[in-house]
């Protein structure tokens, strides 16, 4: 009886405001569903954010809500008119996501990611950089490179993030446009031939984990080359990427020695991917607090965490800061808290929350969880 007057609480007060949108497509989202609602079917979330791209947070909260809603916001709107307006004959064009923690920077880059499936984009996505170079569970492998002296392999890292590109890009990676440009070879016995489909490559990187690394550095030149002879269009999305200017890692070398990010071939090849030195292709990337150790989290501005040498290296870039909800944003995020039972309560409750969480995307989400 008490759980079902609460319910019907709950739905009176979500009711006040519209907070859904039943345009589920971002291609035909616009300025009238600014802080709206609309839900990913579970296909497309399994497909694009199966290994990764969502907060562990707000993948928690998907699962008590039993559905994957995202906000529609202005920032990923601007981004979106920006990345259709553009000039793909030019050189691409780099966004960079801004914002203090919380604030949901991780969410705009999933609803860009959406975006860029359905127009047709082939995606490289990194989820977080720091998963690489700073998260070093037990099971993290580290291999001196075969193919570069200095340089260490993270190759179970890269094998699955080969899976997680090939799972991204199944339906793309079909094409028969997608092929190998020349002859690469892995060993006495082992080799990708000049016209084999990219999916070939991919396959063989996941299969043997050894060339994992080499096969993603070769997959980003092959994808750059496919790009600028127009046989694909490319949309390249790297969370925290901060992330590979911060002078340490997490890595140590048998000697005990720390690695620093330059020493890990994986930087290298998505350092190459995020030049503006190709065509056909939009990049977006976030800068992000959460990173990098907390002694360098004093400011979220592009230029104090991407240091001078990070700032240079995607000069000129499009500033895209992600703030704090709106009123309309607020309002609407509260309602369908509301519709889902995540807050409960008079009115009251959301105009305290306002001022507890300042309207913060994530600390508002935290601050509902035990009402």
């Amino acid at each position: 009886m008490f759980l079902r007057y609460w319910k019907k609480l709950g739905r009176n007060y979500s009711q006040s405001v519209n907070f859904r949108t039943s345009e589920n497509l971002p291609i035909h989202q616009n300025d009238k569903h600014i802080g709206l609602f609309y839900t990913l079917k579970q296909e497309k979330c399994k497909e694009l954010f199966g290994s990764g791209g969502f907060p562990k947070s707000f993948m928690k909260q998907t699962k008590t809500f039993t559905e994957t809603s995202i906000m529609i916001r202005q920032p990923a709107l601007d981004i979106m008119n920006c990345i259709q307006l553009s000039d793909f004959d030019k050189p691409a064009i780099r966004y960079v996501l801004f914002g203090e923690k919380g604030s949901g920077k991780s969410l705009t880059m999933a609803h860009l990611l959406h975006f860029a499936n359905e127009e047709g984009f082939l995606i490289i996505h990194v989820p977080w950089v720091s998963e690489w170079l700073r998260r070093v569970p037990r099971h993290k492998e580290m291999a001196n490179s075969l193919t570069r002296d200095g340089f260490v392999d993270l190759p179970l890292d890269a094998a699955a993030w080969l899976l997680h590109f090939k799972t991204q890009n199944r339906v793309y990676l079909k094409s028969a446009d997608l092929v190998t440009s020349k002859e690469y070879v892995w060993s006495k016995r082992e080799k990708t031939e000049m016209g084999k489909p990219l999916l070939e490559l991919v396959e063989h990187g996941i299969n043997r984990v050894k060339y994992s690394c080499d096969v993603i550095d070769v997959l980003m030149s092959e994808i750059k080359i496919l790009s600028n002879n127009k046989k694909c269009k490319t949309f390249v999305a790297i969370d925290g990427f901060n992330s590979f200017f911060y002078p340490l890692t997490r890595l140590n070398t048998p000697t005990k020695r720390k690695v620093t990010p330059e020493e890990v071939t994986l930087t290298t090849s998505f350092m190459e991917l995020t030049k503006n030195n190709w065509t056909n292709a939009a990049i977006v990337l976030t800068v992000d607090q959460l990173a990098v150790p907390d002694d360098r989290q004093e400011s979220y501005l592009p230029r104090y965490l991407l240091y001078k040498k990070g700032f240079e290296h995607i000069d000129p870039f499009v500033p895209m800061e992600i703030g704090r909800y709106t009123e309309k944003e607020f309002l609407s995020c509260a309602s369908y808290y509301r519709d889902r039972l995540w807050l409960r309560g008079p009115p009251d409750v959301e105009t305290e929350l306002k001022f507890t969480s300042a309207c913060n995307p994530y600390r508002f989400m935290e601050q509902c969880a035990p009402l």
